[in-house]
């Protein structure tokens, strides 16, 4: 029976976006989740609990080509190639000041995320939530108050930081690397492991959250910081 094509595609990647690509597919692995195939997230493999690993090295015409290859039997496995992306969509709104803000709404109706702040223009706020879902998956984690240091090696551009507040509250902020606080929280949590799900929460669900840009009835109020 001849192969059948179910998802390609090909395009350069920095090799931060690579250590991101494939963090993501570690993470997933151990886990025991499908793994995401696409950037979106659209496109899922759930491997076999055990699956035949081909590596390749080959060079040729001035070309490396790095392979690897998982195989397993179909019936062992799962692929979806319709997925849902994110269960959070990005809510794209002007506030009461006249600033574009974003926020990041799980499904069961909690805001998970928000920018830092406000911009004076639409795309610069669309930029941001395009920073989040490209830096957010592959971010290392630190906890700023042990003094820990991102690893060299791997993550994005940016890191999330756990810290806790003057109120004892434990919040994450993801921090790019020229120092630009790109999302946070926005409320602080009882513990660090709670604070450490709401950041996963944000990990998981950005990079294929759908942006939606709300009407001036539909803003909420009050955003004006």
């Amino acid at each position: 029976m001849p192969e059948e094509p179910i998802h390609e595609s090909k395009r350069s990647r920095s090799r931060q976006a690579l250590a991101t690509y494939f963090r993501r597919i570690a993470e997933a692995l151990g886990r025991g989740e499908p793994v995401p195939v696409d950037d979106a997230g659209t496109v899922t493999v759930d491997t076999a609990a055990e699956s035949a690993v081909e590596i390749e090295l080959e060079r040729g015409d001035g070309t490396v080509h790095f392979e690897v290859e998982v195989e397993f039997d179909e019936t062992e496995g799962a692929i979806e190639t319709d997925a849902a992306a994110s269960k959070a969509t990005f809510e794209l709104y002007a506030d009461t000041a006249g600033q574009w803000r974003w926020r990041l709404v799980h499904d069961n109706g909690n805001i998970i995320a928000d920018g830092s702040e406000g911009y004076a223009d639409k795309r610069d706020a669309k930029s941001g939530i395009e920073s989040v879902q490209r830096n957010a998956p592959g971010a290392h984690v630190i906890d700023v108050d042990r003094d820990e240091e991102a690893p060299a090696e791997g993550g994005s551009d940016a890191v999330f930081e756990l810290f806790r507040d003057k109120g004892d509250k434990y919040r994450w902020r993801l921090v790019h690397d020229n120092g630009n606080i790109i999302a946070d929280g926005g409320q602080g949590y009882a513990s660090k492991q709670k604070a450490t799900q709401g950041l996963n929460s944000v990990k998981s669900n950005a990079p294929g959250a759908a942006v939606e840009e709300l009407d001036g009835d539909e803003a909420p109020a009050g955003d004006e910081e």
